[in-house]
């Protein structure tokens, strides 16, 4: 797949770039087309929080399950509205991270958990995952081997480890 292939192709597409890793705990920031600003983030932790939060922002895609909290306990949530794009797809493809730069593409939330494709746009590889966990599992996996103490480590991303899923889950 060449660089023309890259896309974003959903409103709740983002770029996430990775600009360093320590002890599997990645750092960097991510970029939509709603924000001309990048949402940095320090953890996995918190880059999952601020996705969530992205997608909710969206109501796209819709959460299957409502969020539990001991707050507000009637609070609704919010019908969808139109948001307006300030950048345009092929900007956000010139966003690129240190040790890697991802296209996550959400397709849903259900059982509580993502399910979506992700392209590791340096490897111009793409594959489906099925969770949040496999998401994460992917991210770290990419990301060790151009760690620069990846040298001594053997790349797990499509390599048959668990993190890369089922036979046939590769796109590419």
């Amino acid at each position: 797949m060449g660089t023309s292939d890259w896309y974003i192709g959903a409103p709740n597409g983002v770029v996430i770039c990775v600009d360093g890793m320590e002890d599997r705990q990645f750092r960097g920031r991510f970029y939509h087309g709603y924000s001309e600003a990048a949402t940095e983030f320090e953890d996995i932790d918190q880059i999952l929080f601020e996705l969530e939060h992205f997608f909710d922002f969206l109501n796209f895609p819709h959460a299957t399950t409502e969020e539990r909290s001991f707050r507000d306990p009637g609070r609704r949530t919010e019908n969808r509205q139109e948001r307006e794009k300030v950048m345009k797809d092929k900007e956000l493809l010139q966003k690129h991270g240190e040790l890697g730069t991802f296209i996550v593409r959400v397709q849903h939330r259900q059982h509580n958990s993502w399910q979506g494709r992700i392209t590791w746009m340096e490897e111009n590889r793409t594959v489906y995952f099925r969770s949040i966990w496999e998401l994460v599992k992917l991210l770290v996996s990419a990301v060790e081997t151009t760690a620069p103490e990846a040298e001594e480590k053997e790349p797990s991303w499509f390599e048959g480890d668990d993190a890369a899923g089922l036979p046939g889950d590769e796109i590419s």
